[in-house]
């Protein structure tokens, strides 16, 4: 089962949206283009708990973790899942300094897009931006796919990059188990069947934004929490056409599918830098 042919119900609003991506191409040039400004901070005695909270509300995956305005590391929702929820932790009583990563990865505002493409693919994490000793920004993987050029590296196919095993789990299997499974994996997602089909996708930011920052209970049925319809790429799609999907959707993940429907893998925005840095 593939996705919605979203272009054929809404051809203007997705030409749109493509041409004006296209558009944006053009005036991103260097990191201080890209970069999210108004960084989140949190304190390294704060717990999980209160983390994934902020996170959540904000709709961000990452806080970068400050004592007396002194950075000290990062924390992120990949943190959640593979450090505390795999591992059977409290979110409510493990602390954000036990779990941060440290030391922060930095780049200049003035480095072009494609070192900072780079830099993120060599160290696997979001990239910090100082200037005269104060943090301006932060860089993350769906910054960088926004302003993927049309050029050749990223013309090469998704199928190339892509991870070809898809966990999948039934809608009626619990938040708790498919987490665990997430982290135990370190996979950010999971495609949801009903009645043995795909038709929706459980992502860490779901988790995040629909249950963590809550306070709603992890044991519930996932199918109740998933993001649908599930979006979908077919194979011998571009990194570049990819990308622009993500951008346009807003989301970070494409499960890709075969011409006959069945999904053979799951392209990732980080997948994508991996494309373009090499």
């Amino acid at each position: 089962m593939g996705a919605p042919n979203l272009k054929n119900q809404f051809p203007r609003v997705l030409d749109d949206a493509y041409v004006q991506y296209k558009r944006d191409l053009l005036r991103l040039n260097q990191v201080d283009d890209i970069m999210s400004r108004g960084v989140v901070t949190i304190n390294p005695e704060a717990t999980m708990q209160e983390a994934a909270v902020v996170m959540g509300e904000k709709h961000i995956g990452s806080l970068i973790v400050k004592r007396n305005r002194i950075p000290l590391g990062i924390i992120t929702e990949r943190d959640l899942l593979t450090k505390v929820l795999a591992c059977d932790k409290s979110p409510a009583t493990e602390k954000v300094e036990e779990n941060m990563a440290s030391p922060l990865i930095t780049i200049s505002r003035e480095a072009k897009i494609k070192e900072a493409a780079q830099t993120m693919y060599r160290n696997k994490t979001r990239l910090v931006v100082f200037e005269n000793g104060e943090l301006v920004g932060i860089v993350t993987a769906s910054d960088l796919i926004r302003s993927m050029p049309e050029v050749p590296e990223t013309q090469v196919q998704v199928d190339d990059f892509m991870t070809k095993t898809v966990v999948t789990a039934d809608e009626n299997t619990s938040v708790t188990r498919i987490s665990k499974t997430m982290g135990e994996e370190h996979i950010g997602s999971v495609v949801i069947t009903r009645k043995g089909k795909p038709f929706a996708i459980f992502t860490e930011r779901d988790l995040l934004t629909k249950i963590l920052s809550k306070n709603k209970p992890v044991d519930g049925p996932v199918g109740e929490v998933a993001s649908s319809p599930l979006i979908t790429v077919p194979s011998g799609t571009s990194v570049h056409n990819a990308a622009a999907t993500m951008a346009i959707r807003h989301i970070r993940r494409l499960p890709v599918a075969a011409p006959d429907g069945t999904l053979i893998g799951v392209i990732t925005a980080r997948d994508l830098i991996e494309a373009y840095a090499r």
